[in-house]
């Protein structure tokens, strides 16, 4: 919203909720392409294509959840910042070490949870968290902005930053709304598969689009161009309230990163033959050690980028918009050809090229806002 405005931001995220549904129904109608299952999205590319782009659309994948999880990292390190500062603000800890001690936690969590099936209950518990943090930012924001004078909506920044950063926002926009691993989430929806993906959908992208929206809008709306990426740094309201609220967002954080981290655990302890019990010797140490060492360079990346937003967008023009939408409406093509008409046809080719030209767009964008937040910030700043 910072970079947009009021009329760029709304109209943004209205179109980034409805070509993001649009891409996703797109993969659904083929989850059950050629009389099979393809319960991951690289399982889906590579029937399509051929075995060449299940290591492509694979590579994708991993460097959009691989950011996915650097972000939560970092959110959960901010949420313990906030915490620290509201009983001893004195600038002895840095923002690199709460990241630290998060990056901890993570591991711990996801030695301790072996298969994703082991989340079930977390999850129940992810949802409370999340609602606590929403309604939390959302009333006290209110009240911060029925009570503060009039706020600068203006979009920071020169003609030319205003331009490159504008760009920059979109592929960020398109990044919060995929994770590009749709299969996997929904693989063990029940039959009907393919309709029930599609009501999930739909409901995804209606109902459950609205606390993102609640927290967007209302952040903006009560603090302007000097709204903070992570809310609660905002905010004003109990002292319990705020250490609750960044308490909520902490473990949620450790909870969701677990989910997005899922597959690549999944990959490596199938190609490494890990089976039988999770408490087993050589099962609990590998976990340890690959877990563990994936969540120390996680960890690295997060405390030692503190402009992360622009690796968000560089993320999303080079893995986010190729793998949700170019490959998605070329995959839709190619397998629904000899069903498709003309002007069918003609509308799936045209979102492939849309596409591609706002990814080379973006990556120069966001390629621009690095080099300059670069001379800006220094490497584990505390921001």
């Amino acid at each position: 919203m910072v970079p947009l405005g009021w009329v760029g931001g709304v109209v943004g995220l209205i179109a980034a909720t409805a070509i993001s549904l649009y891409a996703n129904v797109l993969i659904a109608r083929l989850h059950e392409f050629g009389g099979k299952r393809h319960i991951r999205y690289r399982d889906l590319a590579a029937y399509v294509y051929g075995p060449k782009a299940y290591s492509l659309t694979w590579i994708l994948q991993y460097v959009n959840l691989f950011m996915i999880n650097v972000g939560y990292i970092m959110l959960a390190g901010q949420a313990l910042k906030a915490i620290y500062i509201i009983f001893r603000d004195d600038g002895a800890m840095k923002l690199p070490y709460f990241i630290a001690i998060s990056g901890f936690t993570c591991a711990i969590f996801a030695i301790c949870i072996p298969h994703l099936s082991a989340l079930r209950i977390w999850l129940g518990v992810s949802t409370i968290l999340s609602i606590v943090y929403i309604v939390t930012a959302v009333v006290l924001s209110l009240r911060d902005g029925i009570q503060s004078p009039p706020r600068d909506y203006s979009k920071p920044g020169t003609h030319t930053s205003k331009i490159f950063t504008i760009i920059g926002a979109s592929a960020s926009l398109v990044f919060a709304f995929n994770t590009g691993m749709l299969p996997e989430i929904q693989a063990t929806v029940r039959p009907p598969v393919v309709s029930n993906m599609i009501k999930a959908l739909y409901f995804q992208f209606s109902v459950g689009v609205l606390p993102l929206y609640a927290v967007v809008f209302m952040g903006y709306w009560a603090y302007g161009n000097g709204a903070s990426s992570y809310l609660l740094n905002n905010v004003h309201g109990p002292l319990w309230l705020k250490t609750f609220a960044n308490i909520s967002a902490f473990f949620q954080s450790v909870i969701s990163l677990h989910i997005f981290a899922s597959p690549l655990y999944e990959y490596l302890d199938t190609k490494y033959g890990i089976k039988g019990s999770a408490l087993a010797l050589r099962n609990f140490l590998f976990r340890i050690m690959v877990r563990g060492g994936y969540l120390s360079i996680t960890t690295f990346v997060s405390a030692a980028l503190p402009f992360l937003g622009d690796f968000m967008s560089l993320t999303g023009a080079i893995s986010t918009f190729p793998l949700t939408f170019i490959l998605a409406n070329h995959m839709y093509l190619v397998a629904k050809e000899n069903n498709l008409s003309c002007l069918q046809k003609s509308w799936h080719w045209l979102n492939v090229c849309f596409f591609a030209i706002m990814a080379v767009a973006a990556a120069t964008a966001a390629l621009r806002l690095i080099a300059v937040d670069s001379n800006t910030y220094h490497f584990f700043a505390d921001m």
